[in-house]
């Protein structure tokens, strides 16, 4: 298959879902990197692009369609793919990427600023997305007690979502070996060949 899906996108966890997701598909892709230190998603060409200047972007050059916005692209390569989003799961799968995308991804990011990238600046913020942080962790714990997957018996998109964002544990602080059940679908899916390739989709010509 030619290099269809181009992918304008960055080392975050945002950026690494679509990664993983067009290697689990087994889709082509051609990466075009983003440096978003030096405000290359604000030039007017990403723009057209992407509205909000934000990455990760696919551009099906077959259809010649782009899509932005992390979980609508999960959704368009799941649909044309036909895998991780079984008709039969949809509402639970709907249910957890967006819960991923409006909650988890959000709450989580925000704890990256305030107790990673700056730490001391807002003894307010440290706590408030701490106390966030900890209780994402308890709340998928206890999903992930009752279900396999966030979605039920399946990996879907819902978990290629969420799991780059539990890939920064180290940065949380929580403490992951903590939640015996969030650790047993981090490890398993980290195993997987395809989740190991979209990692290091940087390095990818």
């Amino acid at each position: 298959m030619s290099k269809v899906i181009e992918l304008f996108s960055a080392n975050t966890p945002n950026g690494k879902k679509i990664s993983i997701m067009l290697e689990e598909i087994g889709y082509e892709y051609k990466v075009t990197k983003i440096d978003l230190d030096k405000g290359e998603q604000f030039k007017s060409d990403f723009k057209k692009i992407s509205p909000f200047s934000k990455i990760p972007v696919i551009i099906d050059h077959k259809n010649n369609q782009n899509v932005f916005e992390s979980g609508a692209i999960l959704i368009y390569l799941a649909e044309k793919s036909g895998k991780f989003y079984n008709s039969e799961d949809r509402l639970e799968i709907n249910q957890w990427l967006m819960a991923q995308m409006g909650y988890i991804g959000p709450m989580l990011g925000q704890h990256h600023q305030f107790h990673h990238y700056n730490p001391g600046k807002s003894e307010f913020g440290e706590d408030r997305y701490f106390k966030i942080a900890k209780r994402i962790y308890q709340e998928l714990d206890e999903r992930l007690s009752i279900k396999t997957y966030l979605s039920g018996n399946n990996y879907t998109i819902s978990d290629i979502a969420t799991f780059p964002w539990i890939a920064r544990h180290e940065w949380h602080d929580i403490g992951l070996s903590q939640f015996k059940n969030i650790t047993r679908w981090y490890n398993e899916i980290s195993k997987r060949d395809a989740v190991i390739k979209g990692f290091s989709f940087m390095n990818k010509k």
